[in-house]
């Protein structure tokens, strides 16, 4: 890749995702420009949908051109300036400004890895398609929620759940390629993997979802404990709550120990994409340890594992690495409920 490559994956890469940066520099460097450019591509197109001081039609008609561009059946240039106008970060107004530069890196790459990350982008931007749609009229006045725990499946898939398989067919070429693994059961748990981490995310910002108008919890699962997505907004609200959010903790536990597993199945000479899987699933456990304790519905919660502790996951995760049993169990699928830390 030319000049630009550097930059782009590393220096602005870093700046629109710390937490991401960190998994990308521990990758061999065989799949880091591969799985750096599909995150940028994928938080480019996070940012335009997310431009909430741009109107809605606009947004959607930028992302649609976007997921063109990106495919490939489209060469219309870009004009995103109203866009990279309203962004509040120079790291997100440089997404835009340099989306140019990114699908040039894109072109740079070998035919099969631009299928692969085509591929995931056309699922992740379908999803983010939808959730603009569906949300379109949403406010703190007028929450809407998704209907059923079908939506939020398919949710998490797209726009997660569908980057497992992108990962697990880019490492499987370019890293073990001859190894004797079960690629059924890889795909499979990558999914899950995926949707671990997003379920994670769509738990820990519930609270600040719904002060935007959006409710990822199934309208049909809330109405069957007595409560509305409006009801959500009042933290008394949280006891009546909790039974059915301890139950999307559980899955989401379920999801990224099906993650964990994947993570074991992988060749222990692979150290370097094992660890980069270990961090966020460990990342991701600590954080449903802290929403298992605290009322998830008070506005000024702010669920976040701190770097100290990021550090020592990562540090502990590296010198337990060449002791098989001791690094297996640094998954600890124990996550105490309210009634246990009362």
């Amino acid at each position: 890749m030319g000049g630009r490559a550097p930059y782009l994956l590393t220096g602005l890469l870093k700046q629109v995702s710390r937490s991401f940066y960190l998994t990308l520099r521990v990758l061999p460097a065989a799949i880091r420009q591969q799985i750096g450019l599909a995150y940028l591509l994928a938080r480019t197109a996070d940012t335009i949908a997310d431009t909430q001081l741009v109107p809605l039609d606009r947004r959607l008609e930028a992302l649609l051109w976007f997921r063109g561009r990106i495919s490939g059946e489209s060469a219309a240039p870009s004009d995103l300036s109203d866009l990279a106008g309203h962004q509040g970060s120079l790291a997100e107004w440089s997404l835009l400004e340099r989306i140019e530069e990114t699908l040039e890196l894109l072109s740079q790459l070998s035919a099969d890895d631009q299928r692969h990350i085509r591929d995931v982008l056309d699922t992740i931007t379908s999803g983010q398609e939808l959730d603009l749609i569906r949300f379109a009229d949403g406010s703190v006045d007028r929450v809407i929620s998704l209907n059923t725990d079908a939506e939020l499946d398919d949710y998490t898939y797209r726009v997660a759940g569908s980057v497992g398989v992108f990962w697990t067919k880019v490492c499987r070429a370019h890293i073990f390629a001859d190894a004797i693994l079960d690629d059924a059961f890889l795909l499979n748990a990558g999914v899950q993997f995926g949707k671990g981490l997003q379920l994670t995310n769509i738990l820990r910002d519930l609270s600040r979802d719904l002060r935007q108008g959006r409710c990822y919890l199934p309208e049909d699962r809330l109405w069957a404990i007595g409560l509305t997505p409006f009801d959500l907004l009042e933290p008394s609200n949280e006891p009546r709550l909790r039974p059915l959010y301890d139950s999307y903790l559980a899955l989401a536990q379920d999801h990224l120990d099906a993650g964990w597993r994947y993570t074991l199945a992988l060749p222990r000479s692979c150290a370097r994409v094992r660890l980069a899987c270990a961090w966020p699933i460990l990342i991701g456990m600590r954080t449903l340890e802290q929403l298992a304790i605290n009322n998830v519905l008070a506005p000024e919660l702010r669920v976040k594992v701190s770097r100290a502790e990021v550090r020592r996951i990562i540090v502990r995760s590296v010198l337990c690495y060449p002791w098989p049993l001791a690094w297996a169990r640094l998954f600890n699928r124990v996550i105490p409920t309210t009634e246990a830390a009362s």
